[in-house]
């Protein structure tokens, strides 16, 4: 971002992805177990990865919502991961000092 861009100007050339780091999203990974539709007995395991709210997870809860209604293979079970990639930076003291020649 160029000093003299507002936020906003800048914004419009940042992903949106990007955006939505800045707004608080952090990227949530769900591992979804769900009955096979034609064999019951077997669990069958997909990987969704976005980027979410946290602790409402607005985005995985249509998601599941989605799935319930459209697809055929009933849920199980749901674990879920999440991790602000933006936040504040780390400091540390570190008491020395190095010299390099």
């Amino acid at each position: 971002m160029a000093s003299h861009e507002s936020p906003a100007v800048a914004a419009r050339h940042a992903s949106p992805d990007f955006v939505r780091q800045l707004a608080g999203y952090g990227l949530t990974t769900a591992q979804i177990f769900y009955r096979m539709p034609d064999h019951q007995q077997l669990l069958q395991t997909y990987l969704w990865q976005h980027y979410d709210l946290y602790p409402h997870f607005p985005e995985l809860n249509r998601f599941l919502e989605f799935w319930k209604r459209e697809l055929e293979g009933p849920l199980h079970s749901v674990t879920v991961a999440h991790s602000r990639l933006i936040r504040p930076a780390e400091l540390r003291s570190v008491d020395g000092v190095f010299l390099l020649n």
